[in-house]
């Protein structure tokens, strides 16, 4: 989930904005998330699959 969309329960206002302590600490944790933390299941799922696709075209063509 990225951060752009919560709102904090402190201090009411969007996470991204960082206006309180406990903004800027969920923040800062929500950011040091790898690459793939902003992705939906759905999307690492279509991601896997494209993958896979990729891999087992590769050794087709190996093959031949």
């Amino acid at each position: 989930m990225t951060y752009d969309r919560l709102v904090c329960a402190n201090c009411a206002a969007p996470v991204a904005e960082g206006r309180c302590p406990v903004c800027r600490a969920s923040r800062e944790r929500l950011q040091q998330n790898g690459p793939f933390a902003g992705l939906n299941p759905a999307a690492l799922v279509a991601l896997l699959v494209v993958l896979v696709a990729a891999l087992a075209l590769l050794a087709h063509q190996t093959t031949a």
